[in-house]
């Protein structure tokens, strides 16, 4: 009998994938044809493309949830103060990929393109949520200190992405980020 994939596996070969061509790209086939197997063992795991995208997307921003728990060991006062301490680990040649990727998922959810028009508003309201934890205050002072923070890391990001790291630098400089 030959090796049966588990579900950890593919994901991670779907998220590879995505890397390599982007979540567009992400098909059935042509992760069969990748990870040499026949696509029905990936039906097997994920049923439909929405539910191997929404775990492509999910392992993503757990990622970058990962990536920046360190940052957070002890609550921030602000938006600006979660800024300060996010910059380094996000503007990052490592993290590129992962926010390429975010971004083109934002672009097909903005367009109207299922599944990401359902899934990445539940994700960016996912990271608002989790990010608040890490501010002090009330409640609502911790979302808002949150939505600031993700405005503008999104904000600056974007730019790393399409005007370059310096430009992005440039910007963070200017807010007081670095």
């Amino acid at each position: 009998m030959g090796h049966k994939h588990t579900k950890a596996e593919i994901l991670q070969g779907a998220l590879e994938a995505a890397f390599d061509n982007g979540l567009s790209q992400l098909t059935f086939g042509r992760l069969a044809k990748r990870l040499g197997i026949s696509d029905r063992v990936i039906v097997y795991y994920f049923p439909t493309k929405i539910d191997l995208i929404s775990e492509v997307i999910i392992a993503l921003g757990g990622g970058l949830q990962e990536t920046l728990s360190d940052a957070f060991s002890t609550p921030a006062n602000d938006y600006l103060e979660l800024l300060r301490r996010a910059w380094p680990l996000l503007a990052s040649d490592e993290a590129d990929g992962a926010f390429a990727l975010f971004f083109e998922a934002n672009g097909l959810a903005a367009s109207g393109t299922e599944p990401y028009r359902s899934l990445v508003p539940n994700l960016v309201e996912g990271w608002i949520e989790w990010l608040a934890t890490f501010v002090v205050g009330t409640p609502q002072n911790k979302r808002v200190e949150a939505e600031t923070a993700i405005a503008l890391m999104d904000g600056l990001l974007l730019v790393r992405q399409l005007a370059g790291p310096d430009a992005a630098d440039r910007a963070a400089a200017r807010l007081g980020v670095t």
